[in-house]
């Protein structure tokens, strides 16, 4: 069974899409906003070894056009869909991720994004905060930047339950 050498190229463009979708989630929010020379060559090699794969033989015009055409709807479908839903977005781009919470880092959470004291350091410092002391609030984003809020150093412990507290006065009240 012939199929159309356009049809043809239409899935190959789904597959690859959807396999370059996963793997860039599976490696890791991080990498995307912070490209080494090495990363810019590996986006390069990995560009150019998936092309042929879209396209197969077909290195005609009309190919390449009906591979860029399907991968910008596919673009437009994946934001689309994103948009409507939720959880898809949660699945597809994940979910920001506290590294510090008033003056305290969350080792947990820098182990499991495979983020060093040195990275995490250095994001605050280019947000002009000297130590991770004096932050309120430090942020892995989905898109992997590292989004810093300072606090005042005597304000930065946790807020309190005021409700517990309310009830504690009342309680010393009786």
């Amino acid at each position: 069974m012939d199929i159309n050498p356009y049809l043809d190229i239409i899935l190959r463009c789904i597959g690859v899409y959807l396999f370059m979708v996963l793997a860039i989630r599976f490696f890791g929010k991080k990498e995307l906003s912070q490209l080494s020379t090495t990363d810019l060559v590996f986006i390069v090699l990995i560009s150019n070894s998936v092309q042929n794969s879209m396209v197969g033989s077909n290195s005609s015009l009309s190919g390449g056009l009906v591979a860029a055409s399907v991968l910008f709807c596919l673009n437009y479908l994946m934001k689309l869909i994103m948009y409507h839903s939720s959880s898809v977005k949660e699945l597809i781009e994940g979910k920001p991720v506290i590294l510090v919470y008033h003056g305290k880092i969350d080792i947990a959470h820098l182990h499991q994004e495979s983020i060093s004291m040195d990275e995490l350091e250095e994001a605050i410092r280019e947000h002009g905060i000297d130590s991770y002391k004096n932050v309120k609030l430090a942020i892995l984003e989905v898109d992997g930047n590292i989004s810093v809020i300072a606090g005042e150093p005597d304000k930065l412990r946790p807020p309190q339950n005021k409700h517990r507290r309310k009830n504690k006065n009342l309680a010393n009240k009786n």
